[in-house]
């Protein structure tokens, strides 16, 4: 296999721009990810806007939704060494 030069990290990204990254990425409005996770969307847009924490049973509720694993929304900037990654 050629050797590869790993990708530079661009931007930092927060809990809360991960949910809407992600929720933008499937095309979703605020209150429809609300219909899908009985989430109220006041609550949705606070997460997005870091007023409120996401928090674990939430992340999980939102992943299942937003079709992701729980981490891709809690740890968005988590980086694991070379040697570890499958």
């Amino acid at each position: 296999m050629k050797e590869f030069r790993p990708a530079k990290k661009r931007v930092e990204v927060s809990v809360g721009e991960s949910v809407r990254i992600l929720r933008e990425f499937q095309e979703l409005s605020q209150s429809q990810l609300s219909g899908l996770t009985g989430i109220p969307q006041s609550t949705i847009s606070a997460i997005e806007n870091g007023r409120v924490n996401l928090g674990v049973e939430r992340a999980k509720v939102l992943a299942r939704a937003l079709k992701c694993h729980p981490a891709v929304l809690v740890f968005p900037g988590w980086e694991i060494p070379l040697e570890h990654a499958a």
